[in-house]
């Protein structure tokens, strides 16, 4: 893994590297994945049949296509009992963490005559997107659908890819269950997208899509923007960790390799103020890489997005950290959580050597679905507020009305708005008349 000094032009070299991993540099797929979601528009049900056919290699009908009762029932007959007990253990710390994010409408009423306020309701379909085939990762359900639960919405839909044998993962379908999930179709990619987008025969229309897939996934998301909403437009995984010389190197080597292994185009970066550190944290990697499973993965990835940036001091780290604006961002110096206040774009951070980076993506009950590629800058992670929306309430009585209606008046008519004018002033008129 490269070790380089950090200045001003390593880091826009980095800066600029990363850029190429965002989904929006990818428009060459754009033309696919648009055929792909006009055709499930304008032909429902048979559009998803014919795609899961040709990319899924399974025959689908429309007495196939939804998960039924009784497949979930053998999920949970085949599923490992202790991998099920982890699971519930992980929905418990998630539901619990997200339950504190829950707000209530509010009501300011005067002596005056008005009321103002905010009604909170919570979104009525939410569809959620979870990848299959060769991906099979039942922490993304708990994390898409806990917080859509906890909001109150009525009705989370999940799509999910079937495997070659026509049949949903044991540990998706019950980690799904478990979480409170409505109803489960096994139709992926961006056909999937595109029947939660706008309805088929099979699949009603959600108000909104989450959940992360490939890069078919990630456009055809960003091109149903609109007739529904969205969480964002994911790209590959990355991960930042700040260190200095009390930094154990085997512990950030592994971190570091923890987000590698995801794809070739994941980011794996170290910024010290060590260059001793960055020295052993580089041995240490080429040594755990020998041994871990996904060795070819996490060369590519290492080779194409792996940086260890040694800074002259933790001022230009922290600095060089928010420019980046990385997933996951992990403190490990002598005094973490004074680094941490100066932090100001990163979508997780964890504190110290033993929040490792798996530990929220599994456990620890704060979402795992968060933003990359530099948006942690202006967005946050998945969560309740995601699931809900909000309107605005006003009430005036005939008094207070009557007491600012002149200035309303007065503001309409300098905007050259004379229908908004007269919808003020004909309140009054028999008054003033």
């Amino acid at each position: 893994m490269r070790i380089t000094a950090l200045n001003a032009t390593s880091r826009k070299n980095l800066l600029d590297e990363l850029l190429k991993r965002s989904p929006n540099h990818y428009e060459a797929y754009g033309e696919q994945v648009n055929a792909i979601l006009n055709e499930v528009k304008e032909k429902g049900d048979e559009a998803l049949f014919s795609f899961t056919e040709r990319f899924d290699g399974v025959r689908l009908t429309r007495d196939t296509i939804r998960v039924t009762k009784e497949e979930i029932e053998e999920a949970y007959r085949q599923i490992d009992p202790e991998l099920l007990e982890v699971i519930r253990q992980a929905l418990k710390n998630i539901r619990s963490f997200h339950e504190k994010q829950k707000r209530n409408s509010w009501f300011d009423s005067q002596p005056d005559g008005t009321l103002l306020g905010q009604k909170i309701t919570p979104l009525q379909t939410v569809g959620v997107y979870v990848p299959g085939g060769k991906a099979v990762y039942p922490s993304s359900v708990l994390m898409n659908i806990v917080p859509a639960r906890v909001a109150g919405v009525e009705r989370i839909l999940m799509t999910t890819p079937p495997g070659k044998d026509g049949k949903v993962s044991v540990n998706t379908l019950v980690a799904a269950h478990e979480a409170g999930v409505s109803e489960i179709y096994k139709v992926g990619g961006a056909q999937a997208v595109g029947a939660l987008a706008y309805g088929t025969e099979s699949i009603p229309k959600a108000d909104k899509i989450v959940g992360p897939g490939n890069i078919y996934v990630a456009l055809a998301k960003k091109a149903v923007y609109g007739f529904v909403s969205i969480d964002s437009i994911a790209g590959p995984s990355e991960i930042l960790v700040l260190a200095d010389e009390t930094a154990n190197p085997r512990f950030v080597a592994a971190d570091l390799l923890s987000q590698a292994e995801h794809d070739e185009m994941a980011s794996a970066i170290l910024v010290t103020t060590s260059k001793e550190l960055a020295e052993q944290v580089a041995l240490e990697m080429d040594s755990f890489v020998e041994k871990l499973s996904r060795k070819e993965i996490l060369v590519k990835s290492l080779e194409n997005y792996g940086w260890i940036l040694v800074a002259g001091t933790m001022e230009e780290a922290i600095e060089t950290a928010n420019a980046i604006a990385s997933e996951h961002l992990e403190i490990v110096t002598k005094d973490p959580f004074r680094v941490m206040t100066k932090i100001r774009n990163a979508g997780a951070i964890f504190i110290g050597e033993y929040a490792s980076e798996p530990l929220g993506d599994y456990f620890a009950g704060p979402n795992h679905v968060l933003p990359t590629n530099g948006t942690a800058k202006f967005f946050s992670p998945l969560g309740v507020d995601d699931f809900v929306k909000k309107s605005s309430l006003v009430y005036y009585s005939k008094d207070a009305l009557k007491a600012v209606h002149k200035d309303i008046i007065r503001f309409a008519e300098a905007e050259g708005l004379t229908a908004h004018a007269n919808s003020i002033a004909v309140r009054f008129e028999q008054e003033e008349g």
